[in-house]
């Protein structure tokens, strides 16, 4: 008889499999709905300008970390 730990794993494995069956089946248009928000917010020019700048800051203190080293 397998231990009871495989029993749990085998148990969670199917209650994942039963969840995202059943997501995939009601939650597709929701899904599409917040995918195309965020993809929104992203491409957003405020947003673009921020993300640009953070991006810059990072690459210029990884140059000086990486010269320090």
């Amino acid at each position: 008889m397998p231990k009871p730990l495989i029993w749990t794993a085998l148990l969670a494995v199917a209650a994942a499999a039963a969840a995202y069956l059943i997501g995939a089946k009601t939650g597709g248009s929701r899904f599409r709905e917040l995918s195309g928000i965020a993809k929104g917010v992203w491409n957003d020019p405020a947003v673009a300008k921020v993300r640009d700048r953070a991006f810059r800051k990072i690459e210029s203190t990884a140059t000086r970390v990486a010269a320090k080293s």
